[in-house]
């Protein structure tokens, strides 16, 4: 196939310009959104590239409508993608929600930006955290990964993509302004060097008729398509293997709601990503994630140059959260820094995880500013 940009080679794009191009090379044919900065750019670039791929991109009336649209179109087969900001990222909840029930594949790209309400709309922020891992209603599970550079946003497309598939599960990849509007050179393989996961179908008719079933043990369900043969009740209610509603029986939405945990939570050792840089011998350890992570490196040189043994772990991975690593992390050092674009929403769970064993202190910045190195050095330092 030839594909409507360079591949094999590096190129200068946008963050939103690498997500879009990602979303082609995992397979992505369906594309549904409502425009809003400063995910737009994304919108853009898939209404001009899903035509020559044979793939469909539809600008929906709201973003209800877009994610709503999304869920059809992966039951119907097609790997499919919404991109939003906060806002928009508000309204689709519900429906987030309702794919998490149904188990249905799908990718939500929230570039966020300073809120609450419009907010800022040209600003980054990283006010969503939370949203994105408990923004829906009831008890669910799901996967939010967090880029911080180009590169990042290109790679982590495709992993979310394949993570999607090989869980049936909804994965969120939170970015913000800074990201979706700065340019970096990106290396775009060749699609053979990509690992692209495909989605698992029924291998029997048997399994066919258990759309919502664990045959293989491993939590995760076949997925029959629509209009290939199969008769398939898909519902938001409480259901059963067979995907027949049964909304009073404690047991089976017991069971249901466990599977969903299980097949996330069984297998987090394989999802959850992060780096270390300078942690080994780390007396203060600077933990943070998405843009302010580019802050944090360059505030542990600093830092080391002053004698200040830092280091600094980047969570690539929001949800599910490594609460053992930061455990294992807490009994290591002295101190916790957690620097985000918000008043406190990772820190919560870097406090949790570290289970008393560590202080955890808060480095707040909101306004639309990422923090500069040396307002994360500074306040280490005291």
């Amino acid at each position: 196939m030839r594909y409507p940009f360079p591949v094999g080679k590096s190129d200068f794009i946008q963050g939103d310009e690498a997500i879009a191009r990602a979303a082609i090379l995992a397979g992505c044919r369906f594309y549904a959104g409502y425009p809003i900065t400063p995910a737009s750019e994304i919108f853009e670039a898939m209404a001009l590239y899903m035509p020559l791929v044979d793939g469909v991109s539809i600008q929906m009336e709201d973003e209800i409508a877009s994610i709503a649209a999304i869920i059809g179109a992966s039951w119907a087969g097609a790997k499919a993608m919404t991109a939003t900001s906060g806002p928009g990222f508000s309204l689709m909840q519900e429906n987030l929600g309702y794919a998490v029930m149904t188990e249905t594949p799908i990718v939500v790209v929230n570039m966020m930006r300073g809120g609450p309400s419009t907010g800022q709309p040209t600003f980054p922020a990283q006010g969503d955290i939370m949203q994105a891992i408990w923004g829906t209603h009831g008890d669910h599970m799901l996967i939010v990964l967090s880029p911080s550079t180009v590169q990042e946003a290109f790679d982590f497309t495709i992993r979310a993509f394949n993570l999607a598939e090989k869980y049936r599960t909804p994965v969120v990849i939170l970015g913000d302004a800074e990201l979706a509007h700065m340019r970096e050179r990106v290396y775009i393989p060749e699609p053979e060097e990509i690992e692209v996961v495909e989605r698992k179908l029924p291998a029997s008719e048997e399994e066919a008729k258990l759309p919502f079933g664990d045959p293989h043990g491993d939590g995760v369900p076949p997925m029959p398509i629509f209009g290939k043969g199969y008769r398939t009740y898909v519902t938001g209610l409480t259901h059963d293997e067979y995907g027949h509603p049964r909304t009073v029986e404690p047991e089976v939405h017991e069971r249901l709601i466990r599977r969903i945990y299980r097949k996330i939570l069984d297998h987090k050792d394989e999802i959850i990503s992060r780096e270390e840089f300078m942690l080994e011998d780390a007396e203060v350890a600077i933990v943070t994630t998405g843009i302010v992570s580019r802050s944090a490196i360059r505030a542990v040189k600093i830092l080391r140059e002053k004698g200040v043994e830092a280091g600094l772990l980047k969570l690539n991975t929001v949800w599910p959260f490594d609460f053992d690593y930061i455990e294992e992390l807490a009994e290591r050092v002295d101190k916790i820094y957690v620097p985000e674009m918000n008043l406190g929403q990772l820190y919560h769970l870097v406090r949790e995880g570290a289970n008393g064993k560590a202080e955890v202190e808060l480095i707040a910045k909101i306004g639309g500013e990422v923090h500069t190195p040396m307002e994360i050095a500074e306040r280490v330092v005291g």
